[in-house]
């Protein structure tokens, strides 16, 4: 597989972890500085991830990234929910009772959820969460009126299914299999079905509660012209099975961000880049930990940039030769 990128993104770097022995964390620890910053300052930083997949696996690298490039040292204490939401609340649980702890990024919505519920009285960030005010996390975008903030990754709903029609012409009805224990993914059904009725598009819905139950939900949509995979981590997480499905019956899949398009073989999507999302995060958090702000008084914080990225492969395992126009725009093209 070949990909061509026309207009780069941030570089995927691995970020180091820079671990400090025995550092109890914060900005009054041992050789550490006040709030202003300055040399030497240093923190432990608890991550509570909801699911291993490209997406969120590039937000944590991007927000380690960002405390690299700043010179900041950081003591990561890394945990994965392996998509469990009482495990996302047993980390939680676990980060509130370790007062070594000085701030905690959660990485999608059930473990921002999860977080914001179990810690009160410290910083907690959350990234790759599609709407916080619905899923209660903060009073409003603009004022987020307690201990937690962070940024929000709703795609371009309406575009992505825009350019479904713009590829597939002839497409009546749209699936979409989505998890129903995500606040995100029911906030993006919603906005797919506003805009299929612009684009004269039919939307097919199935939810599941867990990955193994995929398959049978997309049999379930019965007849449909295209798939469309929101930023659903439980069905991103699952994502061999829809593209296995998509190969089997010659349907097409559209995917609300460029993992499943430059991994896995979905035809194509108007998505963001979750490294540079992750990124923003960290600078939010460097602003909190060392420059001092205040979660509450911090808006919530989103990308404006997406970037068109297509799959000429997958588009041709399933018998689809994707417009010229719809290169000429793209930003990458797996070949």
């Amino acid at each position: 597989m070949r990909i061509r990128k026309f207009m780069a993104p941030i570089a995927a770097v691995g970020a180091a972890v820079l671990a400090l022995s025995g550092c109890a964390g914060g900005a009054g620890s041992d050789g550490g500085t006040d709030a202003a910053g300055g040399e030497g300052e240093s923190y432990r930083i608890g991550i509570s991830q909801l699911v291993q997949h490209p997406a969120l696996d590039a937000a944590a690298t991007g927000f380690k990234k960002a405390f690299e490039d700043e010179g900041i040292n950081v003591e990561w204490v890394e945990q994965n929910a392996n998509g469990e939401q009482p495990t996302a609340v047993t980390i939680a649980q676990g980060f509130a009772s370790d007062s070594s702890i000085d701030l905690v990024l959660a990485i999608a919505t059930p473990a921002a959820q999860a977080a914001a519920t179990a810690i009160p009285d410290r910083p907690v960030l959350f990234t790759a969460v599609t709407d916080p005010v619905a899923a209660d996390l903060v009073d409003s975008a603009e004022a987020p009126g307690g201990n937690v903030t962070g940024t929000n990754d709703l795609n371009p709903v309406a575009d992505q299914i825009a350019l479904i029609k713009e590829i597939v012409p002839e497409a009546k009805t749209v699936g979409i299999v989505y998890s129903s224990g995500e606040v995100n993914s029911e906030v993006q059904v919603k906005l797919a079905k506003e805009a299929a009725d612009k684009n004269g598009l039919t939307i097919k819905e199935q939810s599941v509660t867990q990955v193994g139950e995929v398959p049978t939900a997309l049999e379930a949509l019965g007849q449909v012209d295209a798939i469309y995979v929101p930023t659903d981590n439980l069905i991103v997480s699952g994502i061999d099975s829809v593209m296995q499905y998509s190969t089997s019956k010659q349907i097409p899949v559209f995917s609300g961000d460029t993992g499943p398009v430059e991994e896995s073989g979905a035809v194509a999507t108007l998505g963001l880049d979750y490294e540079k999302l992750g990124y923003q995060t960290g600078q939010m958090a460097i602003r909190i930990l060392r420059d001092g702000e205040k979660p509450e008084s911090m808006p919530v914080e989103q990308l404006t940039e997406f970037e068109l990225v297509v799959n000429k492969k997958g588009a041709a395992d399933v018998g689809l030769e994707l417009p010229q126009a719809v290169l000429d725009r793209a930003a990458t093209v797996v070949e």
